[in-house]
């Protein structure tokens, strides 16, 4: 069974049992192995956090292919759980997708995120978003389900035409991507709890809903996302967040105080970080190739 069937059965499982999947955002081999130790079974890599951490940059274009396959790569061999990984426009035509698909499934990813943006594309909760015509992003859809079975990826076909076109063209597209075979559809940056329920109502098939805090979409907890018709949850920049929060303060006192004396406790212990990162296999791989 491919990766990507995994998450199919995921998505069919929690459904039975009444609750939606919720993904950790992840964007490095650090957050994958915390996210991976907090027990999501999904894993999400987002461009915006990615972006951000290895370029220092807003998501507006600047993330190439060949950046998101390498992160992909790096994060995907640390966890056994399916990542997602997102994969913007697809980086072109379809067939700059088909180069995408086989990047992203030789990197292990078990599915990918494919979005209506007119390339440069942007953060779904920013200003001045543009979109392709309807069918130009149907065929990009169309290109990665060709790649079955051989490089079989779970598809989340993503539109941005909530706010370039309108509530009722966005809602078209999503049908009209479920209707083609996208595994999941994703309508991008509804604006209200009745938005929601108006999309999940009308879109049949697996949904998903994006909590971004400080977007433009109401942060809602599972239990009410589930009761709108959402199954996939991502928060894709929870870690980013919070981890920014933690870094910027302990630079500022760092920088104050010139020690770290005052909050140790604000701090992961050295031994614990290490248990994190795997330390003792790799002592104890050192030692079997030196033959001790």
């Amino acid at each position: 069974m491919s990766k990507a069937d995994d998450v199919r059965t995921l998505v069919t499982e929690s459904r039975s049992l009444g609750r939606p999947l919720v993904m950790g955002g992840v964007f490095d081999g650090l957050t994958t192995r915390l996210a991976d130790r907090a027990g999501f079974e999904i894993l999400f890599a987002g461009g915006f956090s990615v972006a951000a951490t290895h370029l220092g940059e807003p998501d507006m274009g600047y993330l190439t292919q060949s950046e998101m396959a390498a992160t992909a790569r790096r994060i995907c061999r640390l966890t056994d759980r399916p990542i997602l990984i997102d994969a913007d426009t697809g980086y072109g035509n379809p067939l700059s997708v088909l180069r995408t698909v086989e990047l992203w499934h030789s990197a292990g990813a078990a599915g990918l995120f494919l979005e209506d943006q007119v390339w440069p594309k942007r953060c779904g909760h920013m200003r001045g978003k543009a979109v392709v015509e309807r069918d130009e992003w149907l065929n990009k859809l169309r290109a990665v389900r060709s790649a079955q079975p051989a490089q079989d990826l779970f598809l989340v076909a993503r539109t941005d035409s909530r706010a370039v076109l309108g509530l009722d063209e966005a809602i078209e597209r999503g049908k009209a991507a479920r209707d083609l075979g996208a595994d999941a559809v994703f309508v991008e940056a509804p604006q209200s709890v009745a938005e929601m329920e108006a999309i999940a109502t009308a879109i049949p098939g697996p949904k998903v809903a994006n909590m971004v805090e400080g977007g433009q979409t109401p942060l809602l907890g599972p239990d009410q996302l589930h009761e709108l018709g959402f199954d996939m949850i991502v928060h894709p920049l929870t870690a980013l967040l919070a981890s920014t929060r933690a870094i910027a303060d302990a630079y500022r006192r760092l920088r104050k105080e010139g020690t770290s004396r005052n909050f140790t406790d604000k701090l992961a212990s050295f031994d614990e970080f290490n248990e994190i990162i795997d330390l003792e296999r790799h002592y104890q791989l050192d030692a079997k190739l030196a033959g001790r």
